[in-house]
């Protein structure tokens, strides 16, 4: 998951993405406002961690640039304790949640795992998909029991896909997504091909994996029926 950290506090903001980074999240960081709002020009991020009082401007303005032209990206406001009004006021323009600093790094991760459970509509951190099991905190896959290897890079594909059931996701949002940076993609590239290749290969010996379905034109999909 990629996300983008908005905060001036050079200490937090290095034990943010220290903390992240172990769990597995893609994080890039900027300091300021106007550094935020140009970043946001060119690419779209899956969460953002937004604190409010930063050096030049109220980061209020990043979060209605963000919900105007990226309604479906997650945000979490970060809050010194007396910013109440502020905090209403994000809430009020379409934030996901806040946490009033300081805060657990622990309660962060819990946060972000709750705000993405309601928003792909997933129950706990397990979801079922034909006879395989994929957990989403222990980054584990299994049928009937049996544990299956992945690759890192496999099963954020996987995993990515599993939440956006049934809807297509081109190569370039699946490679954004496990890479966090287009720029280092060749354009004639086949990576999330070659993936999806090995992914099949290692489960079909487990169960059916018809249901990860290449679209044509487009780029791959996990159909489930609901």
């Amino acid at each position: 998951m990629k996300i983008l950290l908005v905060e001036d506090e050079d200490a937090i903001s290095e034990e943010i993405v220290h903390f992240l980074t172990l769990h597995q999240y893609t994080c890039q960081t900027v300091s300021t406002k106007s550094a935020a709002l140009s970043i946001l020009m060119d690419k779209c991020y899956d969460f953002i961690l937004l604190d409010l009082g930063l050096p030049d401007g109220n980061g209020l303005d990043i979060l209605k640039a963000v919900k105007d032209n990226y309604p479906d990206t997650m945000v979490i406001i970060l809050s010194a304790k007396g910013d109440i009004q502020d905090r209403i006021d994000g809430l009020d323009m379409g934030a996901d949640d806040y946490l009033p600093k300081p805060f657990s790094l622990a309660e962060l991760h819990a946060r972000i795992q709750a705000i993405v459970r309601i928003k792909f509509n997933t129950n706990g951190n397990t979801m079922k998909v034909g006879n395989f099991e994929i957990n989403l905190q222990t980054r584990g896959i299994s049928c009937d029991g049996k544990q299956i290897s992945l690759y890192k890079k496999e099963f954020d594909i996987l995993s990515y896909l599993v939440l956006n059931k049934n809807r297509p996701l081109s190569r370039t949002q699946l490679y954004e997504y496990v890479w966090g940076d287009l720029s280092l993609s060749d354009g004639d590239s086949n990576y999330i091909d070659v993936h999806i290749k090995n992914i099949r290969k290692k489960l079909a010996p487990y169960g059916n994996v018809e249901w990860l379905q290449s679209v044509r034109g487009i780029g791959y999909k996990v159909h489930l029926d609901t």
